[in-house]
């Protein structure tokens, strides 16, 4: 059987980043903090964190941390019916989740607030390109998922939520200095254009439909979602802004969508483990019934 107290120390070590933080936050001594962690590997036969700056998990260390999640939260589905006599009130629970961050900047913020409201459970969110929120669920660092990757993830069900959807969008400033003779081929090529990371593809399926071009444009790296929509404000560069975030500036004229107005969606599917918890039921029905008010849906496209 696995000394899950000890368990839980690795998890705040690797949670904290230090042994001294997971001290503070354990109230214990740094001393005791390493006596159960080397105890655990001591008998496991294995080393479960790297020591470093911060303090990294090995894949075991990984693996048993989610353990001990998913064992935490089937856990506090029986504190009600077990009653609590004078045993101090257990630590709030933290659900660790995986979203990309346009769904966060938009409808996702709904479905936090419904969930923390109903439950009082803690959310730690990952923010990843929604492309790559799958795979933080097939490693284990969270249990519940934004993506836009249908493949089933073993252990997990998938719901469709809609699309978000986006608009390619420039200040009239920007549109004035790079595409006085219109949009095409040779005008995308010159004018700069934001992405949010290496892995961010929505310029270039957005120039590839709507005017055929490869781009390779002078490029801007804008890891904010906010910031995408304030630099383009402020005329640095074109992008494809969230039509949610985007659709008061079109209508004030501080953004103008570029020809032909080719809308591009990006499908989001919800990906939660099969775990019989009441807080995964909770969070799907907050997901669900946000993402029904915000996204676009198979059905009215």
């Amino acid at each position: 059987m696995l000394d899950y107290p000890s368990l839980a120390t690795v998890g705040a070590v690797i949670r904290e980043g230090s042994f001294e933080r997971a001290a503070s936050a354990l109230g214990i001594t740094p001393s005791a903090v390493s006596q159960r962690v080397r105890g655990l590997e001591e008998r496991l036969g294995s080393i479960l964190i790297i020591r470093g700056q911060p303090c990294v998990p090995t894949d075991l260390g990984r693996t048993l941390c989610a353990h001990l999640d998913r064992v935490q939260l089937l856990e506090a589905d029986l504190v009600p019916l077990l009653g609590g006599g004078n045993e101090a009130a257990p630590l709030p629970l933290t659900l660790k989740l995986a979203v990309n961050a346009d769904s966060l900047a938009t409808w996702f913020l709904q479905a936090a607030a419904a969930f923390g409201r109903e439950t009082g459970f803690s959310l730690e969110l990952t923010l990843d390109d929604e492309a790559h929120t799958a795979d933080r669920l097939r490693s284990g660092e969270v249990l519940a998922a934004v993506t836009a990757d249908p493949e089933p993830v073993q252990g997990c069900k998938t719901i469709m939520l809609g699309a978000l959807r986006y608009a390619a969008c420039a200040s009239p400033d920007f549109v004035a200095r790079h595409f006085g003779k219109g949009v095409n081929a040779a005008t995308l090529a010159k004018a700069p254009c934001m992405r949010f990371d290496r892995r961010d593809m929505l310029q270039a399926r957005w120039a590839a439909a709507a005017h055929g071009v490869e781009l390779a444009a002078p490029t801007h790296w804008i890891p904010s979602t906010q910031g995408f929509v304030d630099l383009a404000l402020a005329g640095l560069a074109w992008g494809l802004q969230p039509l949610a975030l985007a659709e008061e500036h079109l209508a004030t004229g501080g953004l103008v969508e570029l020809p032909p107005g080719l809308r591009t969606d990006v499908k989001l599917y919800w990906t939660v483990a099969r775990l019989h918890a009441a807080s995964l039921r909770h969070l799907t029905k907050a997901v669900w019934a946000a993402a029904n008010r915000a996204l676009v849906s198979e059905n009215n496209t």
